[in-house]
């Protein structure tokens, strides 16, 4: 049997298709559909070189991989790939072909450093280490049972703090844009990022077919949104896909009373498990999301190596 790694096409259903079912296998603690597989690779920054590959043997795809510049960053020469195979498909050479294509790819692009998240497992990092990849930092993946567990009370908001949804802001986002932007840049992270495109975060955030704008909660002080809980959903499950607060706005438990309100939100409309995740060194959101009922179910560490 012989595998070979291809682009996906993106006006092919069974490409994203096999994609998504491929990840959600390996990685079932993220949220994929074939609509937002399209969607990522159609409404990708051009600088981003964005691309998502392919491993098929004999016609079923078995492994995956997303591959991209951190066009984003200050720093230049940086890039991602991670990698993805069918947990029964593996030892077929379909990780390796995956891998040796994203770096010949992102090392014509002018990417020197290459980071890829691995899944905390012995068989996957001694992978990534076998291919000469170092460990950096970690994060946890965390679940919630939406439909057993008991959620904190939904509390009022202080004087002055308006709870509001991302549907709110439907004629005009450029004030999610501002709180994304902010919030983005301070999160713990490999590669610092800057979002500065407003136009590209429409497209590839704003228009998200996982973002759940009902579900997706910001807390306003003074007209102004100064934290938020951002949802995602696939249609089964409800995922964070990012809560944060601006600056001038810590320490007063606002993206606290966000996310609590956005998980109300979403038991009421019918979902019965959440997922989440945070940076190993981020006591305080950890502590947070396990006062909500959240508890640690996967761990994967971020791996780096020097190109050329």
């Amino acid at each position: 049997m012989t595998v070979i790694v291809r682009d996906l096409r993106p006006d092919v259903r069974a490409d994203a298709e096999g994609f998504s079912r491929v990840r959600r296998l390996a990685l079932p603690f993220m949220l994929s559909t074939p609509e937002a597989v399209v969607h990522t690779l159609t409404h990708a920054h051009p600088d981003a070189h964005f691309g998502q590959l392919l491993a098929e043997e004999d016609g079923e795809i078995i492994g995956t991989a997303q591959i991209g510049v951190a066009h984003d960053s200050p720093e230049p020469g940086q890039g991602s790939a991670n990698i993805y195979v069918h947990p029964d498909r593996r030892h077929r050479g379909a990780g390796s072909l995956l891998l040796r294509t994203a770096e010949e790819r992102l090392a014509g692009l002018g990417v020197r450093k290459l980071f890829a998240w691995v899944l905390d497992e012995p068989e996957n990092r001694a992978f990534a280490e076998r291919h000469g990849f170092r460990a950096s930092r970690s994060a946890y993946f965390l679940r919630l049972d939406l439909a057993g567990g008991a959620l904190p009370p939904r509390e009022d908001p202080p004087t002055g703090v308006e709870l509001r949804t991302a549907a709110d802001f439907a004629d005009d986002p450029r004030p999610m844009f501002a709180l994304d932007a902010e919030t983005v840049s301070d999160e713990p992270s490999d590669i610092e990022t800057e979002f500065t495109d407003y136009e590209a975060w429409l497209e590839e955030t704003w228009k998200h077919p996982l973002l759940n704008r009902d579900l997706t909660t910001i807390a306003l002080v003074d007209g102004r949104p100064a934290a938020f809980s951002v949802a995602y959903t696939d249609g089964i499950r409800y995922g964070t896909a990012m809560t944060g607060t601006a600056r001038a706005f810590r320490g007063r438990g606002l993206a606290k009373l966000a996310k609590n309100d956005s998980l109300h939100r979403a038991r009421a409309a019918g979902y019965t498990e959440a997922f989440t995740g945070n940076d190993t060194g981020n006591e305080p959101m950890i502590a947070i999301n396990k006062w909500f009922g959240y508890e640690i179910c996967a761990k994967e560490v971020r791996y780096v190596r020097e190109l050329g």
